[in-house]
């Protein structure tokens, strides 16, 4: 099974940008879905972007209302690594960010450790 690690969070200033990378031990070619999900204390994890197999040949992008326009999710499948790009980044944007990768529609995912991202000013 495919194991991820995140890196790219931090601390930045309102308005600001940060790319995370989830980058996989093994190959994400094959991978029905790709997402990254977020939890600010108190709150419940929730889906901030995905990339899915659609077809055989193409991929779907979907994306929280609260990060459409700002969150932009890629897939680099040579590097085995999938990226987020935040851009405006707002303090309600802060949280831990985590990564994960479901090879089917059945699967129910395996989860990277998380990045902390910290919008404040």
């Amino acid at each position: 099974q495919v194991q991820l690690v995140e890196s790219g969070g931090g601390l930045v200033q309102p308005g600001g940008s940060l790319r995370l990378s989830c980058a996989a031990s093994g190959s994400i070619y094959n991978m029905y879905a790709m997402g990254w999900y977020r939890q600010a204390p108190g709150n419940q994890r929730e889906l901030v972007a995905s990339i899915t197999r659609a077809g055989s040949t193409n991929y779907q992008t979907n994306y929280a209302d609260s990060v459409k326009g700002r969150f932009t999710i890629s897939r680099d499948n040579a590097k085995n690594t999938v990226y987020l790009e935040m851009n405006s980044l707002k303090p309600e944007d802060t949280a831990v960010y985590y990564c994960n990768a479901r090879a089917t529609i059945f699967s129910s995912g395996t989860w990277g450790q998380g990045t902390q991202v910290t919008v404040s000013s």
